[in-house]
């Protein structure tokens, strides 16, 4: 009916399929894992175009809060975790739930004590003030991150695909923010000193090989007068082996110039934080006697993140008052309104103006779109809504629009735009670099709404559509939504799409060559394998 044919995908990774993640004919001809390269981004060289089953037994997310205590069993059918971590409250199987005590390897008794006692042990992290972005590594079921949101903070927390099994798609599941990365051989796709802090409870990233380069990778992320917190065992056992570790760390901290501000104990669950602070200044680096690590050459593009190998070198501060990362942003929430200190009159915006009166622009902009339409014309139950990914966030105005609502917004920034992404972090949201014409890393059925702006008018002069929607379609939950707001000409084929995949469209409306699509994802699925619409 609609000239589109969809085949299940015919994958060994089934129902949990994500294409860049389980290319297995690309992860065979690699000569060497050794830096997790088999854990890395291999897209598919033609992007796939075939859909995702859904498992057996599947049913509609619960809402959050809830989720974060309990998910059904039959949406993420994995039992390992439970077993091999159940002694230490992770996950637990209960009847038709996974269920998800708050527990971690380092926080048995639960999260929020040990989110307290890492702020009594430093009281300047103020979370939810000063603090406000961070990054969790290593994050396990994101218990740390899902309890943070009580602090006001939005935690980033990443994992590699299976080292745990499904530990990423839990956390999801249960409505907080992750994505499958690894600290491999390869930056991580976030621009230079934007976390406030960062963390990794028991993570056993060996920080202090090759010259420390993972734990720079770290440092490049960081913004200069934020903290890492390192609550692993060398910080508090005395093992052989933590010892040794902790020799080295501790020369390759000082050596990266950050300070060891305090190391604290928790009684109630037997760990010790060590926390460090990184400069926010030159000068150390300048009194060094060895310049080792070496500080990174004047081309090197801190922010220059997707596909970039890592750099086993540390990027200078900035120390002009006008340049990002001079200076500590605002406390939250003043931030998200706010434009950065650093943006000034005489750049030009993204649509024109000069660049603080376009980000002030952009965000009455959303504010009005999110109240006047978004809210009430869509027929969105935004109850159900919690898990949301802003396809092509430019100032991330849309996800500052929806603030004061229990969501959180992934404000994806491509590879071929201008490069908004620290601003987006400055208002005290979060996002990553990512590329649309290749797969995203998240597992299938992650998200409640998917939102583009603009987005597909642009793709179209480099990629197919179809795949594109594909990928939509492996992404968005069941009953999900998608809002797409482009060029006429472009929602139609999109629109087509789309009931090719009976998705509900719920509004179209065009006007001047510019519409606005609406639409909920259905559970169908091609019944053989070759199913034509």
């Amino acid at each position: 009916m609609y000239g589109y044919t969809w085949e299940l995908c015919n994958v060994t990774s089934g129902a949990d399929y994500i294409p860049c993640l389980d290319n297995e004919k690309a992860i065979k001809t690699l000569h060497y894992t050794g830096h997790f390269e088999h854990r890395e981004r291999h897209c598919p060289e033609d992007a796939p175009t075939c859909l995702v089953p859904i498992p057996p037994g599947y049913k509609k997310t619960i809402e959050w809060p809830k989720s974060r205590d309990k998910i059904w069993y039959h949406n993420v059918p994995h039992t390992k975790l439970a077993e091999v971590k159940g002694h230490q409250n992770w996950v637990k199987v209960t009847g038709e739930f996974l269920t998800f005590p708050g527990g971690g390897t380092q926080f048995i008794h639960g999260a929020l004590h040990y989110i307290d006692f890492i702020q009594q042990s430093l009281p300047k992290i103020a979370w939810g003030k000063r603090t406000r972005v961070i990054l969790d590594v290593g994050c396990g079921v994101a218990s740390f991150g899902g309890y943070l949101f009580e602090r006001d903070v939005l935690a980033m927390s990443f994992a590699p695909k299976d080292e745990h099994e499904a530990q990423v798609q839990f956390a999801l599941e249960r409505g907080i923010p992750a994505i499958s990365a690894v600290m491999g051989s390869q930056r991580l796709p976030f621009p230079s000193r934007v976390f406030d802090l960062v963390h990794c409870a028991r993570c056993r990233v060996p920080w202090h090989a090759e010259g420390g380069r993972l734990l720079l990778e770290l440092n490049r992320v960081l913004r200069p007068g934020g903290y890492f917190v390192w609550s692993a065992t060398p910080v508090y056992q005395k093992l052989p082996e933590d010892v040794e570790i902790w020799k080295a760390m501790s020369k390759l901290t000082i050596s990266m110039c950050w300070e060891l501000f305090t190391i604290k104990k928790d009684r109630l669950n037997s760990v010790g934080a060590a926390i460090y602070r990184k400069p926010t200044s030159n000068d150390c680096y300048e009194q060094r006697k060895h310049n080792d690590p070496p500080m990174c050459k004047g081309d090197d593009d801190a922010n220059a993140a997707w596909y970039v190998p890592l750099q086993a070198c540390i990027h200078r501060v900035p120390t002009e008052e006008v340049e990002r990362g001079a200076k500590w942003p605002e406390e939250w929430p003043t931030r998200v309104h706010k434009p950065p200190y650093w943006l000034n009159s005489s750049q030009k915006g993204i649509y024109g103006k000069p660049a603080p009166e376009d980000f002030a622009t952009d965000y009455e902009h959303w504010k009005r779109v999110v109240t006047k339409s978004y809210m009430t014309g869509l027929g969105i139950s935004w109850s159900n809504v919690r898990n949301v990914m802003d396809m092509r966030a430019v100032y991330g105005g849309f996800a500052a629009a929806l603030k004061d609502i229990k969501v959180w917004v992934m404000n994806v920034v491509n590879v071929d735009s201008p490069d908004t992404l620290p601003i987006i972090y400055e208002r005290g949201l979060f996002g990553m670099y990512h590329d649309w014409c290749e797969s995203f890393s998240t597992y299938p059925r992650t998200y409640d709404l998917l939102h583009a702006d603009h987005l597909f008018s642009r793709l179209k002069k480099r990629c197919k559509l179809v795949p594109v929607i594909a990928e939509v379609d492996r992404i968005v939950r069941p009953g999900g939504k998608f809002i797409v707001r482009d060029e006429s000409s472009v929602l139609g084929e999109i629109e087509n799409m789309l009931k090719s995949l009976h998705w509900e469209i719920h509004l179209t409306f065009s006007k001047d060559q510019e519409g606005i699509l609406s639409a909920q994802k259905s559970d169908w699925r091609p019944t053989t394998n070759s199913a034509s619409s």
